[in-house]
């Protein structure tokens, strides 16, 4: 019996076979690329935060144009549509290349010059031998700066006590009454209390440390000593904070921002809790005010703004997308929090990082020219329009293109597309009125002290120190963007204070402290 011919393969099955563990195994390639680009992205974060990083200013490679950064990209040339937000005339852009031109060596600028408001001790230095009858021909003269460490001194009021007589017959006794204070059965002074609160919250010195320096100079005081006087004072300042509260708010435009603190959880012994500080700065009077909140819930942002309008500049946080739906505030968005995803996105991608970083360096460059040149609000809401906008529309454009390409869509440069396109629009508001920054970091400049200070004292004690200590630092980083000494200011308020009330105590605000008025 002949036995039967095997069957032929069946080709297309195998085939289709194939093709299923192809893809099944592009799948689970394509993940296991998407789970190493998080990976590396996660690691330079995370080496950003160890070691820190000096600038974010992107400088091309040298010998490298605008066209060869672009690669394969393929960006070709458009015409500007009209934009949305202005009635300005459309207007085309031709990028032309980039080139590095080296930079200039900066002159030695000599010696520093030391102030004149310093005390000069003169050491007057003969030479050797009679010079008696000699015609003197001039002098040299050498400065050296020196040191003597601060003194802690005693204020002793000696009051003399008379025996007055009385017309009704006996006597009283007469005595001066002490002069008014602030603390009034305070041992501290005004001078101290005010150097141990800059020290702390201006020069990131924690408590006990002062209180070392101070015990090597013979004095010891008890930390529970000094902790009663920091909430005293500050408890005191609470009238001032609210008046600067209403100062800063009263503003058509602000810029805001949030950073964490850890406070001690009251419940749990040992443990910290997560809070935030939510940072407000007044661009056009240059105020800063903290408010400390224990969550990072829109409530903090809701509270504060419930009475503003106008301007509200902040990051791409979603608290903050409430304000874009309530009237009167119009809401705008930071470049440097975009810019600085691409930042982030360097090592990831470098092609196209560096083809959008050169195009944030254009936006940049086109501000500080209108920083370094008087201009009028018309000319530079002009330029902005005629040259910000065509980058930005470029930008745009690009990424719309480009995103849809990517391949890992939680790679760093994806997320920095996808940051960048959802807020164009409010991008771009800044180039419509110019008072309005192309950023926020102005706010950022106020928040970093505190970022300092964390790796000092690590923490607050309470919610209720946490917030005193949002009071002090509106008020110390206001005195630094108004360039006062913030020790003179701070003690010249706790000897004042007393003297003021609810009505005119915005006298002693910093921004008004240079023309205290007479009470």
């Amino acid at each position: 019996m002949q036995a039967a011919a095997p069957s032929s393969p069946d080709y297309k099955q195998l085939y289709e076979q194939q093709v299923a563990v192809i893809e099944q195994l592009s799948q689970q390639l394509a993940a296991h690329d998407d789970k190493v680009a998080s990976l590396s992205a996660e690691i330079a974060r995370l080496r950003k935060l160890i070691f820190g990083v000096k600038v974010e200013r992107f400088v091309p490679a040298a010998g490298v144009t605008a066209a060869e950064l672009q690669l394969s990209l393929q960006l070709q040339a458009e015409t500007v549509a009209h934009c949305k937000l202005t009635s300005a005339t459309t207007v085309s852009y031709v990028r032309t290349n980039m080139e590095l031109v080296p930079a200039k060596p900066k002159a030695h600028p000599g010696r520093m010059k030391l102030p004149d408001h310093l005390r000069r001790e003169v050491i007057l230095l003969q030479p050797e031998g009679d010079v008696s009858g000699l015609r003197r021909m001039g002098e040299d003269v050498t400065e050296i700066l020196d040191y003597i460490p601060a003194e802690l001194y005693v204020k002793q009021y000696i009051r003399p006590k008379y025996a007055a007589p009385l017309s009704e017959g006996g006597s009283t006794v007469l005595m001066a009454a002490l002069p008014g204070r602030m603390l009034e059965k305070c041992m501290a002074g005004e001078g101290l209390l005010a150097q141990l609160i800059v020290d702390k919250y201006l020069d990131h010195l924690p408590i006990h440390r002062q209180l070392q320096r101070y015990e090597r100079m013979g004095v010891k005081i008890a930390q529970s000593t000094s902790n009663d006087w920091f909430r005293m004072v500050l408890n005191h300042l609470a009238a001032l904070y609210e008046a600067h509260k209403r100062s800063t708010l009263a503003t058509s435009y602000i810029g805001a921002d949030e950073t964490p603190i850890k406070v001690l959880d009251e419940d749990k012994k040992g443990t910290t809790h997560q809070g935030y500080y939510w940072v407000y700065h007044n661009t056009e009077h240059k105020l800063v005010l903290f408010d400390y909140r224990p969550g990072r819930g829109r409530e903090g942002p809701n509270d504060i703004l419930k009475d503003f309008q106008g301007y509200l500049q902040t990051d791409g946080y979603s608290a903050y997308e409430a304000f874009n739906r309530r009237p009167g505030i119009t809401l705008l968005h930071c470049m440097a929090h975009a810019r600085r995803k691409f930042h982030e996105a360097l090592p990831n991608d470098p092609p196209r990082a560096e083809y959008a970083l050169g195009l944030f360096q254009q936006l940049y460059a086109i501000e500080r020219r209108i920083k370094e040149q008087e201009r009028t609000a018309e000319d530079i809401v002009q330029l902005r329009q005629q040259e910000a906008l065509p980058v930005l529309q470029t930008l745009n454009n690009w990424m719309r293109e480009e995103y849809p390409r990517l391949i890992v869509k939680k790679s760093a440069i994806a997320q920095a597309m996808g940051y960048f396109l959802p807020r164009f629009e409010k991008l771009c508001i800044y180039t419509t009125d110019a008072r309005l920054n192309i950023d926020n970091n102005l706010v950022e400049n106020a928040i970093r002290p505190v970022a300092v200070g964390r790796k000092n004292y690590l923490f607050a004690g309470s919610h209720e120190a946490a917030q005193r200590a949002a009071m002090i630092y509106s008020l110390l980083a206001t005195c630094k963007l108004h360039g006062i000494n913030p020790y003179y200011w701070l003690r010249d308020v706790l000897e004042n204070m007393h003297r003021y009330t609810t009505e005119n105590i915005e006298g002693l605000l910093p921004q008004n402290w240079k023309k205290l008025p007479e009470v």
